[in-house]
């Protein structure tokens, strides 16, 4: 079909209209998909699940003799885990008639079955301070009943037991 000068505008109109329906179509259809009529907002994140904690009872069974140097005996036995903040430490209470010291632990994350590392607890006895360098231990320490038998650099200053609780307070010894 050739175009000659009398049927041109009535041509372009007819093609030009149908390109313009075409466009319009198209700009419909895009703003149409990303325009909601979403009225409530958008969901939010589900809330992260928070750790169960329980409470934990310490057991300490401090030596019979005292070779502190540079401290009182009569100091407190104090007790540290590495979930607590600082400031959050513990003093144990001596049972009447022994070398007992007990205490209970509120608020401790449940990390068995072992999913992490285990907590480090560690205890500070008045009677192991012997130089001006503070000394702990986690020896003769039993977590929710369990003698903890897992010690981080035995011997020395910095010396600690390594413990999983459970969900009913219990301790475990790692693997």
């Amino acid at each position: 079909m050739t175009l000659t000068a009398d049927d041109g505008p009535s041509v372009r109109g007819r093609w030009g209209g149908i390109r313009s329906i075409v466009a319009l179509t198209g700009v419909l259809l895009a703003f149409g998909a990303c325009y909601d009529f979403h009225q409530t907002g958008p969901e939010d994140p589900s809330p992260l699940p928070r750790p169960t904690v329980v409470a934990v009872r310490i057991e300490y069974v401090q030596p019979n003799g005292c070779i502190a140097t540079v401290r009182p005996c009569s100091d407190l036995v104090v007790f540290f885990g590495s979930w607590m903040r600082a400031g959050g430490e513990i003093q144990l209470t001596a049972d009447p008639g022994s070398h007992v010291w007990t205490g209970v632990v509120a608020g401790v994350p449940v990390n068995y079955p072992p999913a992490t590392a285990p907590y480090s607890v560690r205890i500070y006895d008045p009677y192991l301070q012997d130089s001006a360098v503070v000394r702990y231990t986690g020896q003769r320490l039993k977590i929710g009943g369990e003698l903890l038998t897992r010690i981080d650099q035995p011997g020395g200053h910095d010396e600690n037991a390594l413990v999983y609780i459970d969900d009913i307070g219990q301790g475990h010894n790692p693997f």
